[in-house]
C-alpha cells in the first residue's frame, strides 16, 4: 500500500507518518511546504519507505507534482493552519490554507478516484463551538464556529462531504480534540507551560469573566491520534468520527500537573481572555461513544503521556 500524508513534517503529520512506517509495510509520501511550523527533523523514519514532496496546497497539484507523488491507495489530509490567535489576526491566510488547500487536495483525490480506497479529512472539535457543562457533542453535531480557524476547518469539512456526495470520493472525517506531544510548536499551551515553568515565568490561564473558572479540554496525545487514524483506515466507514482523550481537565489543573512533573513552582494568572477578545471558547467536549463502540480508545492516561512529553 501507498499513502499520501499532507503536512507530513508538521507536528501531527510526523506522528502519523512514523506510526504508519512502524506498524505497516506501506510506503508513505509526505506532502509538505515546510512553513514556520514544519520541520523535516521530526521525520526520523525508515527513508527507504518514505518520499518527501515539497508543495504548497494553495496551488493546485499539477502534473509535475502528481508525478512526484505517484500512485496512492490512501490520502490523509492533515496540513492546515491551526492557531486561533493567528486566525483572528489574519483570517484570509486561514481561508487559503484550510479551504482552498483542502479543495486542491480533493481535486487530486478526484483525479485518482479509480484506485483511491479512503480519504481522511482531519478536522477539529472547534467546528462545534463551545460546549456547556455536561454537553458532549456527537460526531454529526451542527457547526457553530466561533473564530476564523474553526470556520475554515468547517469549510474544508463541508467540501470533503460535498466531494463524497458529488464525486464519490471515499471520505472519512475525524474531529480531534487538543493534541499534545513531543516536537509540538511552542505557541501551543502545553509546550508553552513547560517552557515558562522551567524559566520561572508567569502562565496566563484563560478563564471565565469571574476569573475563577479555567477553560477545560480533553487533551489527547499525538501518538494516540496517529493510532486512531490508522485504525479508521482499517475499520472506519465513510462517516464522521470523534477522536477524544481519556479525561477532561481544566488548564489550571493541567499547568499544576506540569509544574509537579518538573518539580518547580507554578506562577500563574487567571485571565478573562474571552471577554476582551472573543473567539476563544472556555470549554470543548466531544462524545467518544462511536469510536469506543467501534473498538478504539486511548490505552494510556493523560498523566502518563504528559510525563513522557515533559521528560
Amino acid at each position: 500500500m501507498r499513502v499520501l500524508v499532507t503536512g507530513a513534517a508538521g507536528f501531527v503529520g510526523s506522528f502519523v507518518v512514523k506510526h504508519i512506517i512502524e506498524n505497516t509495510d506501506w510506503e508513505v509520501v509526505g506532502l509538505e511546504r515546510l512553513s514556520y511550523s514544519g520541520s523535516l527533523d521530526r521525520l526520523k523514519v525508515n527513508l527507504s519507505r518514505y518520499t518527501s514532496v515539497l508543495h504548497n496546497l494553495q496551488s493546485d497539484i499539477n502534473d509535475h507534482v502528481a508525478k512526484e507523488i505517484g500512485y496512492v491507495d490512501y490520502i490523509i489530509h492533515i496540513a492546515a493552519n491551526s492557531h486561533v490567535d493567528r486566525s483572528i489576526e489574519n483570517p484570509r491566510q486561514f481561508v487559503l490554507d484550510n479551504v482552498l488547500g483542502t479543495c486542491n487536495i480533493l481535486e487530486f483525490a478526484r483525479s485518482v478516484r479509480q484506485t483511491l480506497k479512503k480519504f481522511i479529512y482531519f478536522s477539529t472539535d472547534e467546528v462545534f463551538g463551545p460546549a456547556p457543562v455536561g454537553v458532549y457533542y456527537d460526531d454529526d453535531a451542527r457547526y457553530n464556529s466561533t473564530n476564523p480557524y474553526s470556520a475554515t476547518k468547517a469549510g474544508g469539512e463541508e467540501l470533503a462531504v460535498a466531494y463524497r456526495n458529488t464525486y464519490n470520493i471515499p471520505v472519512i472525517i475525524t474531529h480531534t480534540m487538543n493534541i499534545f506531544g513531543e516536537t509540538q510548536h511552542p505557541e501551543k499551551f502545553i509546550p508553552k507551560c513547560i517552557s515558562k515553568i522551567q524559566k520561572g515565568e508567569t502562565i496566563e490561564i484563560h478563564s471565565d469573566s469571574s476569573k475563577t473558572v479555567a477553560g477545560s479540554r480533553f487533551y489527547i496525545y499525538a501518538g494516540d491520534v496517529a493510532e486512531a487514524i490508522l485504525f479508521l483506515i482499517h475499520n472506519g466507514k465513510l462517516e464522521k468520527y470523534n477522536i477524544v482523550g481519556k479525561q477532561e481537565i481544566d488548564n489550571f489543573e493541567l499547568a499544576t500537573m506540569i509544574a509537579n512533573l518538573l518539580n518547580k513552582p507554578l506562577k500563574y494568572e487567571f485571565v478573562d481572555f474571552h471577554s476582551s477578545r472573543p473567539g476563544h471558547d472556555l470549554r470543548y467536549a466531544l462524545s467518544d461513544a462511536k469510536m469506543k463502540a467501534l473498538g478504539w480508545e486511548p490505552k494510556v492516561g493523560l498523566k502518563e503521556r504528559l510525563e513522557l512529553m515533559v521528560k
